[in-house]
């Protein structure tokens, strides 16, 4: 079984949020032995973000980290536990908060693949970026 790092590559849609992990150093972390949860949006995604926005973030290491970690959670939490918890606190220390009343939602991204199993932990996979506040 792959790690998460080897199946966000294979996906083929993620190329933004890979590009990110490398950026700011945290692909050894994601290769670990985990358990983590990674609430992974796709390009489509990252490009919903306003013009200026994604160069923006790339220019600033510490808010590009911040984003990231909030899109990892330190456990493995499938979708059969996203019914049953709230909220949970992400890698970054902020929580972040589930709603099921219309689709599944993690803060304001939709759920639109979930259950993704790697060697590490599992995927989800959301159509928005998420944004620590």
């Amino acid at each position: 079984m792959k790690n998460l790092v080897e199946t966000t590559i294979d996906a083929g849609n993620f190329k933004t949020l890979i590009q990110f992990i490398l950026e700011a150093d945290l692909i050894d972390i994601i290769r670990s032995d985990g358990p983590f949860t990674i609430f992974a949006p796709t390009d489509e995604a990252f490009s919903k973000l306003p013009d200026g926005v994604l160069l923006k973030i790339l220019e600033d290491k510490e808010r590009l980290t911040e984003i990231l970690t909030y899109h990892v959670v330190p456990n493995k939490i499938m979708s059969e536990d996203v019914l049953k918890i709230k909220k949970t606190k992400t890698f970054n220390g902020k929580e972040v908060s589930f709603y099921t009343s219309n689709g599944v939602k993690i803060d304001q991204a939709t759920i639109t693949k979930s259950d993704i199993e790697c060697s590490n932990g599992v995927i989800h996979v959301i159509d928005e970026v998420l944004i620590p506040h």
